[in-house]
């Protein structure tokens, strides 16, 4: 199943995407001002998967939302998480990281007041503020039934399903504060979408993340190349730490950003990304 949060007549809904995507069925929910996260939590909870009483109506005449307009908390993100994506920064913004990458993964967050939809802008911060603006394209995880000290056994069990996130980051204020959370976390720098597609229908551990910018290729890679796979992720962000349903999991960028181009290539204002995720579709979003 495909779920979307959309503004259809000046009122928020959420509905059941068909399988071609052209179509959204408004679903019968009480409360739909936290998009889809009531759904996902209602459902972990045990509770029957909402019905619709309404017509289905044509994607294109709805605006769609960020299924997690305001996601409960911070999103959890990885980086260096692809192989070559690793090797391609290893000289910039994991330069002094000496550590075995197949130890541990970076963890990092992303505010959710960042959020926004497949269509809406994201805004340049200015040069005052920041001059290297790049794109990650990423598959997010998002939780159904939450946990603490969570196996990667049982892992899988917990995911309720998956949507694209570009994890939009100004580089050289990533590496000004030798921490991550600030230059990941401006106004607009985490469009999400176009939907969440539940884990019975796509297997996020292997799939394909393509990203291109104004229409040139630039990323191509596949989930089965994760450096630490979804149940490590999860299983690790755990430990001592409840996940709760509606908590996203960005698993990581594969290579071909554009802090690691030769000579590098930041985001300029008029530049289109586009992010397709083989099973879930695409989001794209023009800087500003």
């Amino acid at each position: 199943m495909r779920f979307a949060t959309f503004v259809h007549q000046g009122q928020r809904q959420v509905g059941l995407v068909s399988p071609d995507g052209q179509t959204v069925t408004p679903l019968d929910l009480a409360d739909a001002q936290r998009g889809v996260l009531p759904l996902i939590e209602a459902h972990a909870a045990g509770a029957p998967w909402p019905v619709s009483t309404r017509a289905a109506l044509p994607v294109n005449s709805v605006r769609l939302e960020a299924p997690l307009p305001l996601p409960r908390r911070n999103l959890w993100c990885v980086g260096r998480n692809y192989h070559e994506h690793a090797k391609e920064l290893q000289g910039s913004v994991f330069k002094g990281n000496n550590a075995n990458p197949a130890a541990w993964p970076i963890v990092f967050t992303k505010v959710p007041e960042c959020v926004i939809a497949n269509g809406d802008e994201v805004r340049l911060p200015g040069e005052a503020v920041s001059v290297q603006i790049d794109y990650e394209a990423e598959l997010a995880v998002v939780i159904g039934q939450g946990g603490k000290n969570i196996g990667r056994e049982s892992a899988m069990d917990h995911v309720f399903g998956y949507t694209i996130v570009n994890d939009v980051t100004a580089r050289d204020v990533q590496m000004r504060h030798q921490q991550w959370d600030m230059g990941k976390s401006f106004d607009t720098f985490c469009p999400m979408g176009p939907w969440i597609v539940t884990a019975d229908e796509l297997d996020g551990q292997h799939t394909r993340v393509r990203c291109w910018v104004n229409g040139a290729a630039r990323q191509d890679g596949r989930t089965e190349d994760l450096i630490f796979d979804i149940p490590t992720l999860i299983e690790t962000i755990s430990r001592g730490i409840t996940l709760y349903p509606g908590d996203v999991i960005a698993t990581g960028t594969p290579a071909g950003v554009g802090m690691g181009l030769n000579p590098p290539s930041f985001l300029k204002s008029g530049d289109v990304v586009r992010i397709e995720i083989d099973g879930i579709g695409t989001l794209e979003n023009q800087f500003v």
